[in-house]
């Protein structure tokens, strides 16, 4: 692949991730979660479905801990998460859902499903579960973080 080539292709993709967050995040407000931002829907990615330590959403984001915190702190006051005593660890925190955080990830998932039916409709599931597959292959398991 030329450098041109390697230049569309990675354009597409950034424009489709960024596309379905802004599809995902709209869908997620029009379902009532008016509140928050497309960066809270990576962190509650993190938190699902064990929770996390403000440290494991900071290095998920890729973010100080310090602002990691300030999100925790944000999103405790929305309601949406609450800090736990670790069960591993007496000096951290473990930062879980909500049942009002659990209702805005299916809310989210909702979206998703939304926002990628146009594109089975567009290329057949056939090809589109290829694709998921294929890109599931290029990026395994990588950290899913905003555009900051």
């Amino acid at each position: 692949m030329n450098n041109a080539d390697a230049m569309s292709l990675t354009a597409t993709l950034l424009a489709a991730a960024g596309g379905l967050t802004a599809v995902i995040h709209d869908g997620v407000v029009a379902r009532g979660f008016d509140d928050l931002r497309p960066a809270h829907g990576f962190a509650f990615a993190r938190l699902a479905p064990a929770g996390a330590t403000a440290a494991d959403l900071a290095e998920h984001l890729g973010v100080s801990r310090q602002a990691a915190s300030q999100m925790v702190e944000e999103l405790v006051g929305k309601g949406y998460v609450e800090r736990r005593p670790h069960p591993d660890d007496a000096r951290a925190r473990l930062v879980v859902l909500t049942d009002r955080g659990w209702a805005c990830t299916r809310a989210a998932e909702e979206a998703a499903a939304d926002a990628v039916r146009p594109w089975a409709a567009l290329l057949g599931e056939r090809r589109l579960q290829a694709l998921r597959d294929d890109l599931a292959r290029l990026a395994p398991g990588g950290p899913i973080r905003p555009n900051w």
